[in-house]
């Protein structure tokens, strides 16, 4: 009788553990394709706008997390949590005067308008050594606060640039993308 209830406990554990081990791969599994599922359509927009599509999904990583109906505190939408302003200027760029930034919840009109936007602020730092940290500066801050850091030798180095910021979070925005894009580059590295 004893034997019969630890035959039955271990078949019990077994099965409970065969759930866990199961309930943490379909985790990974959901978690990879929630990582994913937008790869094509960061790929084009980054092509589209002469941004390196690793740089654009670690955008997307820090932004959102990855949620397409992400919304921001400040009226950010979406993948790349676009402002209606910027978002405006991509649809006046395309003459689309049907543009509701509403739109911007669509995931392919976010990367195209949020695309849109890093690529015109990076060629603002094209004299700098790293113009995509101005750029994501610029992006998360505003350019007046990037104009305000870009003192003495900030206005061309990025290290001294991340020093002169006054927001801390501004600072760990722009490293964080940094760190993460390499890491996003095996995404892209075959052809569409």
């Amino acid at each position: 009788r004893r034997r019969k209830h630890l035959v039955r406990a271990r078949i019990l554990l077994t099965v409970a553990a065969i759930g866990v081990v199961a309930a943490v791969a379909m985790r990974q599994r959901w978690q990879w394709l929630r990582e994913h599922r937008h790869d094509a359509l960061i790929r084009s927009a980054a092509a589209q706008h002469g941004l390196p599509a690793e740089l654009v999904k670690a955008v997307v990583w820090r932004e959102s997390r990855f949620d397409a109906g992400a919304m921001g505190s400040k009226g950010e939408i979406g993948l790349m949590q676009v402002t209606g302003d910027a978002a405006q200027e991509w649809a006046d760029a395309r003459r689309d005067r049907r543009f509701d930034r509403m739109h911007l919840l669509d995931p392919a009109t976010n990367l195209h308008a949020g695309s849109f936007y890093l690529s015109k602020v990076s060629r603002r730092y094209g004299a700098t050594d790293s113009p995509f940290a101005y750029a994501l500066a610029d992006y998360n801050a505003g350019r007046g606060n990037v104009l305000r850091w870009m003192k003495g030798a900030a206005q061309t180095n990025a290290q001294a640039f991340l020093e002169s910021m006054t927001f801390p979070g501004t600072r760990e925005y722009v490293r964080s993308i940094l760190r993460r894009a390499p890491g996003y580059r095996d995404d892209f590295a075959t052809a569409p």
